[in-house]
């Protein structure tokens, strides 16, 4: 990700929480990033909307239960009157919290944090940083984009390469900031006949399940949430759950899903790096690996060995990411065979099945 420029405007952020504790909370983290201006707070969705109309900040921290306008009922108000900005959400790591928090992604928040819950106030304020200074940052590009002419969709690019003229065995897709949104795009485009997906998304425990279970009413494919031992199989898209690293194994008669405690990498639990590494050597050539919008560099190693193994590697363009950065990462080590919109993706994913059932 590009460093802020020490020219431009700071970032304007409005918190907007009815804990008047966790509004000096989350004022103090914000006010210890470089670059932030914290121009006020708001105890409800109703005070907020109008200094959001007044005001204009770039970002708003936003709380999920507020009185009379709560954090969902806020953006829709906001995607009404069509006011762009970027709203983190604070949410609770609870079975409610996650389906609200699932609502508000699909309302168009950018992204979300969890409350911290730790017995220490310092160390609650430290994790809180932690989180949510990449968030901000990855804001601040976003307002650069809005502020220059934003790219146009890329054409999808055509390649000769041999793993993208046959049927992929299985796919594997990499995705964080911006995922719920895109796989609500992406998922429901693709044929009952699709091949095996297995997907990271970075998120934790509870929000995951969550996610699987919206995409899984709206999609001709089965979406579910993996567990150990569940079987990878054609018209399944299996989500690995949050906390937990997934890869695929494979004996004489199956494939399936092995969930593990191993440890993070770059900082993910799951990661994109671990599930590619282990389609790499469980499918080699006969696999496909996507790559959408997101944070980080989290793909780009997993990629090249399923590269290296002749796999066929495919990214979302940049016009359509909410943050182009895997993508990008991956683009730019020289890995990816076509880019393209989430649409062009799920076409030559079921352009493939017509290959194979000519074949």
């Amino acid at each position: 990700m590009n460093l802020p420029s020490h020219n431009s405007p700071p970032l304007r952020i409005l918190v907007v929480d009815d804990s008047a504790l966790y509004r000096k909370v989350v004022r103090s983290v914000l006010e210890q990033l470089p670059n932030v201006e914290v121009i006020g707070h708001a105890q409800n969705g109703r005070l907020a909307l109008d200094r959001i109309i007044a005001e204009r900040p770039d970002v708003i921290t936003l709380d999920m239960e507020m009185p009379e306008l709560d954090g969902l009922g806020l953006l829709r108000e906001l995607g009404e009157r069509k006011i762009q900005l970027c709203s983190i959400m604070i949410s609770t790591l609870t079975a409610a919290g996650a389906q609200a928090t699932s609502e508000a992604l699909q309302l168009g928040a950018f992204d979300f944090v969890l409350k911290p819950t730790l017995p220490d106030i310092n160390a609650n304020e430290r994790q809180l940083r932690a989180d949510l200074g990449p968030r901000i940052e990855a804001c601040r590009a976003v307002r650069g984009r809005r502020g220059s002419a934003r790219p146009k969709p890329t054409a999808p690019t055509r390649t000769p390469a041999a793993s993208l003229q046959r049927t992929p065995e299985l796919i594997g897709i990499g995705v964080s900031t911006g995922g719920p949104l895109a796989l609500n795009k992406l998922l429901p485009l693709l044929s009952p006949q699709t091949p095996p997906v297995v997907i990271v998304q970075h998120m934790p425990p509870i929000f995951t399940k969550t996610l699987a279970d919206d995409l899984n009413r709206r999609c001709q494919i089965e979406v579910v949430e993996g567990y150990h031992g569940m079987t990878v199989q054609r018209g399944r898209a299996i989500i690995a759950p949050g906390g937990k690293q997934m890869r695929v194994a494979r004996d004489e008669r199956r494939t399936y899903i092995e969930i593990t405690d191993d440890p993070p990498e770059r900082n993910c639990r799951p990661a994109v790096d671990y599930l590619f590494r282990s389609i790499a050597a469980e499918y080699g050539e006969k696999a496909w690996g996507v790559i959408l919008t997101g944070m980080g560099g989290d793909g780009t190693l997993g990629c090249r060995t399923m590269k290296d193994r002749g796999a066929a590697i495919l990214a979302q363009d940049e016009a359509t990411c909410v943050v182009y950065g895997m993508p990008r990462a991956v683009a730019e080590a020289g890995l990816v065979d076509n880019v393209g919109p989430l649409e062009t993706i799920a076409a030559r994913i079921n352009e493939s099945l017509l290959v194979g059932a000519s074949a």
